[in-house]
């Protein structure tokens, strides 16, 4: 079980905001093979959803109000520690994350930028694919919308 905190960027330690990072780096960057620019300037702009298991950063997202990423609010950045993939992290994080959009900003309508491999799991979520597949930094990916 996850224990899930949400903080603004001001309100990270430099022990925790390294953990995100390394995690974001050790899975978007090193084991997708994909050299992009992971620190965008929008981490000030979010709210860190952040999951713990024992003293690990097992799972992350970070969320934006609607006009801040997309129109509509958004989560991104959705990540799970690769040690802690069969363990239900991914799902707990996103309920989390959909959570924490409805109670920081109150909105029911969310727009992700889902990895293609990952469609059947947002889906399960609640999302719905909008307009045709897209490469991001050369994956393929859809945009989703809750509602």
């Amino acid at each position: 079980m996850l224990q899930v905190q949400v903080k603004e960027f001001k309100d990270l330690t430099t022990v925790e905001l390294y953990a995100i990072l390394q995690l974001r780096s050790e899975v978007f960057v090193v084991e997708q093979d994909c050299v992009y620019q992971d620190l965008d300037g929008k981490d000030f702009k979010s709210l860190h959803i952040i999951g713990y298991h024992e003293e690990d950063v097992a799972a992350y997202t970070r969320i934006f109000k609607a006009g801040d990423y997309f129109q509509e609010a958004s989560i991104g950045r959705v990540v799970v520690n690769p040690k802690y993939r069969k363990d239900g992290f991914g799902r707990e994080i996103m309920k989390a994350s959909i959570a924490a959009v409805k109670t920081a900003y109150d909105e029911d309508t969310i727009r992700i930028s889902a990895q293609k491999y990952l469609l059947k799991f947002y889906t399960s979520l609640g999302f719905h694919v909008v307009g045709e597949e897209y490469l991001e930094d050369g994956i393929p990916h859809m945009n989703m919308i809750k509602n």
